[in-house]
């Protein structure tokens, strides 16, 4: 599995990840490129230059994808921006900040507390407001699939499992996602300390449960679901807590592990059944005297030989991508 970009931590992740019913998908950096483009401002107050300077001034220092987005936008118009003070994150909502002694918030729906209606058509929305929540610009951004997500999706459909998308993208953005992959569930407007609750109730569920993520905020859910599936393109932090890593962030290595798993829990079946038939047949004859030490020893061997033999034969599994 390794020497074709699946690495497995331990046996355990191994032998769970062929029973795995349900697989949970962070989407960002996942299913996307997890780099977006801010593809659209509206404005409401002011002008897209000066709103677009205040979100550059609060975001240059932050790592999230949306940020870098916006910050790479002010870049190409050649806008500079002064400098913000007092910048806080607000857990599940964004970021806030000072600029020219005027308090800003930038983030998701959350900070306008249902004041508008949901009109992104499809793209992640982040929102410019001041102080007193007054709504000063609408960003729409667009990430694009990863090149094997919808095959992904496919071969885990094939495989008999069931596909769910956690995202903290409004709703409409997320079954825009599902829709073109083809997804089974969508969870939207899921916030980062949500994701651990939701794989728990799906565990309750019943079968095993997968966690697919690579950011920091997938940690918990990937150490909670009964497996945890990291891309190696993400976060240290998300591989450290994940039982699997798959290289190059490909997706399609997620039905690779799973089918490379059931292979290799098949061959652990036939080689204690053909070990058992063994014993079954050779320990009665040699009770009943009619094994030489010989003939038995050399039974003993051929055993040992058969399991080695047909656990070798496991080196002839190649992933989908290569077939």
């Amino acid at each position: 599995a390794a020497s074709h970009g699946i690495l497995i931590k331990d046996a355990e992740a191994l032998e769970l990840v062929h029973s795995v019913k349900t697989i949970a998908f962070d989407k960002t950096g996942t299913l996307t490129e997890g780099k977006p483009v801010l593809k659209k401002i509206t404005v409401h107050e002011g002008s897209e230059d000066d709103n677009l300077k205040i979100i550059a001034a609060i975001q240059s220092g932050s790592e999230h994808p949306l940020a870098h987005a916006a910050i790479t936008e002010a870049k190409r118009r050649n806008i500079t921006w002064p400098w913000a003070g007092a910048v806080r994150n607000l857990p599940g909502k964004g970021i806030e900040g000072v600029v020219q002694g005027k308090k800003y918030i930038i983030g998701s729906h959350r900070i306008l507390q249902g004041k508008i209606p949901d009109n992104s058509e499809g793209s992640t929305l982040s929102y410019l407001t001041d102080e007193s929540g007054k709504l000063l610009a609408t960003m729409s951004f667009l990430d694009d699939l990863k090149a094997g997500s919808k095959k992904a999706i496919e071969l885990l459909h094939e495989q008999g499992i069931k596909t769910i998308m956690l995202t903290g993208d409004n709703e409409e953005s997320g079954k825009r996602i599902a829709l073109q992959l083809g997804i089974d569930e969508v969870r939207a407007n899921v916030l980062p300390d949500e994701k651990a609750k939701i794989i728990s109730t799906l565990k309750t569920g019943g079968g095993t449960v997968a966690m697919v993520g690579d950011g920091i905020n997938d940690a918990p859910a990937l150490a909670s679901a009964d497996v945890g599936i990291a891309m190696a393109t993400g976060t240290d932090v998300a591989m450290h807590s994940a039982g699997i890593t798959l290289l190059q962030g490909n997706p399609l290595l997620i039905s690779d592990a799973i089918s490379i798993s059931r292979k290799t829990y098949a061959k652990i079946k036939q080689n204690l059944f053909w070990a058992f038939i063994y014993n079954v047949i050779g320990i009665p004859l040699a009770a009943l005297g009619y094994l030489s030490p010989t003939v038995a020893g050399l039974a003993m061997a051929l055993s040992s030989v058969s399991v080695v033999t047909n656990s070798l034969l496991l080196r002839t599994w190649r992933p989908h991508e290569h077939r």
